[in-house]
C-alpha cells in the first residue's frame, strides 16, 4: 500500500515528471532531500541530508483537480498523509466550517442550510437564537448538532463524553482522534450531540500582558478573527514563522483544511496554532523560546488561497485581533 501511494502521483498525472527523469528541465517533483548540499542549484529548496538548511519549499507537489498541495517537513511522510492528499481518505462532512453572513440571512436560515439546529449555531458563536447578524460577519458552522470545547488540563475523551452526555466514539470520529489520549491542552474539539450541563463548563480566558506574544510573522493581515480565534497574515511562501511565546511543541501534523500545522502550549496554559506552513522545523516535545523559528509561511491545505499563516490562540485573546484587515505587520 505504501508503494502504491508513493507511485500513484507519478503514474496518474500527465503533468508530473517520470521517475527516471525527475530533474528534467530543472523541475524537481520530490525535492533533492537526499542530495549533498554542495550540489544545490540556486532554485533548489530543501533540507540536505547533513541537516544543513539551504532554502525550503514543499517537498511534494501533487496536481489534482486544479489544486496544488504541498507538504514540507524534515519528518517522515506517512501513507496516511499521502492518502489524505490524494483523496483516498477525504473527510466527509465532519469538518468545522466558516460562513460569511450574506444580505438578508438570519440564524434560522443559515442553520437550515447546513443541517444543524439554530441552538447549535448560536452556542458555537456565543449568540442567542434571535441575535441580529451583520453582513460579512463570520460564523462558525459545526458539522453536526452539538458544541465546541477547548481542552483543559485533566480533560479526557471519556470525561468529556460524560460531562456533555455524548459518546466517546463520536468525539473521536468527528475530531479524527487516533485514540482517547490523542487530545492536548488547547485543542478545540467538537462534541457531537453534546448537551450543555446545568452548570456550564467555564471557559475563562487568561488576561495577557500586551508584550507577552510577539509578532509571529511579518506580512499583511488578510482576514480578521475567524475559526478558531485566528488571524491570517500573508507574505511570500518561505517567510519565517516564529514562536509567539516560549513553550512546548504539542503537535506537528498535517490537516486536510489547514495543511501543515504546529501547536504550542505556553506556560500559562494558553496555546497557539500555526497553520498552512510550507515547512516545519520542530517536533512534538521540543521546548521553544519566544522568537525561535518554527516554520515557514506556506500554502498547504485546501483552505489556503494564497501564501499565509493561520495564527490562532486558545485560552487568551489573539494579539493580532487589534489590527484591521489590510494592516502591514513588521518588526520595529
Amino acid at each position: 500500500m505504501a508503494f502504491f501511494l508513493w507511485a500513484l502521483p507519478f503514474f496518474s498525472f500527465d503533468g508530473l515528471a517520470k521517475l527516471d527523469n525527475l530533474k528534467e528541465s530543472n523541475t524537481v517533483i520530490f525535492n533533492s532531500f537526499f542530495l549533498d548540499a554542495n550540489s544545490l542549484q540556486s532554485n533548489d529548496l530543501f533540507f540536505s541530508q547533513n541537516n544543513h538548511l539551504a532554502k525550503e519549499s514543499p517537498d511534494l507537489k501533487i496536481i489534482q483537480d486544479s489544486f496544488v498541495y504541498g507538504i514540507s517537513t524534515p519528518r517522515v511522510l506517512t501513507t496516511k498523509t499521502l492518502g489524505d492528499i490524494l483523496g483516498e481518505s477525504s473527510p466527509e462532512k465532519k469538518e468545522v466550517q466558516d460562513h460569511s453572513v450574506g444580505s438578508g440571512e438570519k440564524m434560522a436560515s443559515i442553520a437550515a442550510e447546513y443541517g444543524i439546529s439554530t441552538a447549535t449555531l448560536a452556542l458555537a458563536n456565543n449568540l442567542s437564537a434571535n441575535s441580529a447578524l451583520k453582513v460579512g460577519q463570520n460564523l462558525v458552522i459545526l458539522p453536526v448538532d452539538g458544541l465546541l470545547h477547548v481542552v483543559r488540563s485533566g480533560d479526557t475523551v471519556s470525561a468529556l463524553a460524560k460531562t456533555y452526555k455524548a459518546k466517546a466514539d463520536d468525539i473521536g470520529y468527528y475530531n479524527n482522534l487516533a485514540n482517547e489520549e490523542d487530545i492536548f491542552i488547547g485543542d478545540v474539539v467538537v462534541i457531537p450531540y453534546g448537551k450543555m450541563p446545568a452548570k456550564p463548563v467555564p471557559s475563562a480566558q487568561i488576561i495577557m500582558p500586551d508584550n507577552y506574544f510577539i509578532l509571529t510573522a511579518k506580512g499583511r493581515v488578510t482576514q480578521g478573527l475567524h475559526y478558531y480565534n485566528a488571524i491570517d497574515v500573508a507574505n511570500d511562501c518561505g517567510t519565517p514563522v516564529y514562536a509567539a511565546a516560549s513553550g512546548v511543541i504539542q503537535k506537528v501534523r498535517f490537516d486536510y483544511r489547514y495543511g501543515n500545522y504546529i501547536t504550542i502550549l505556553h506556560g500559562n496554559g494558553a496555546g497557539t496554532y500555526y497553520g498552512h506552513l510550507q515547512a516545519m522545523f520542530v517536533k512534538p516535545g521540543d521546548s521553544v523560546t519566544v522568537g525561535d523559528r518554527v516554520g515557514l509561511i506556506g500554502r498547504t491545505g485546501t483552505n489556503a488561497t494564497g501564501c499565509h499563516v493561520h495564527f490562532g490562540v486558545t485560552g487568551a485573546q489573539n494579539p493580532l485581533a487589534k489590527y484591521s484587515v489590510g494592516a502591514n505587520l513588521n518588526y520595529k
